[in-house]
């Protein structure tokens, strides 16, 4: 299946969408492959501003930023659940060791 036959689906918040196949069909900024849980690390995690953070994406505009964080506050504990399943603590947790024997094991 190619991006162009993915469907998409809609949520309440305006920029917000899910699409199968696009950062594991997490929510994320339509358009963008910037998933919320992005937006939320740099707002919350590292204190980043609406402003920083679309400087740094500057073809992100307030509008989809705060989007986002209304879609978390109303969908907390799915969005920390993406944010938590794609930390280096969740990879340390499910796969390091798999990786570490991997390496250990001759070719």
């Amino acid at each position: 299946m190619n991006a162009k036959e993915r469907a998409i689906q809609r949520t309440a918040y305006p920029h917000i969408v899910k699409i199968d196949g696009v950062c594991g069909g997490e929510a994320i900024i339509e358009g963008t492959r910037i998933a919320v849980w992005h937006i939320v690390g740099y707002y919350y995690a590292h204190g980043m501003s609406v402003e920083e953070i679309t400087m740094d994406w500057d073809y992100l505009t307030p509008s989809q930023v705060f989007s986002a964080l209304a879609y978390y506050h109303d969908n907390q504990e799915e969005v920390d659940r993406a944010r938590y399943e794609n930390s280096y603590e969740y990879w340390k947790e499910h796969y390091a060791n798999d990786v570490r024997q991997s390496a250990e094991t001759p070719s």
